[in-house]
């Protein structure tokens, strides 16, 4: 099954979701599809 989210994507999620992990010195948060409650739309 393809995902929602792409690359670039802004999305919303809960304050504890996904792992926080650092990876060449830049903080990335690792998350299920699932946890994530809506991707934001930037369309002016």
């Amino acid at each position: 099954m393809p995902l929602s989210v792409k690359e670039g994507d802004h999305v919303l999620f809960g304050k504890w979701s996904g792992t926080e992990v650092s990876i060449g010195g830049e903080d990335l948060l690792i998350a299920k599809e699932s946890d994530l409650f809506g991707i934001l739309d930037n369309a002016s």
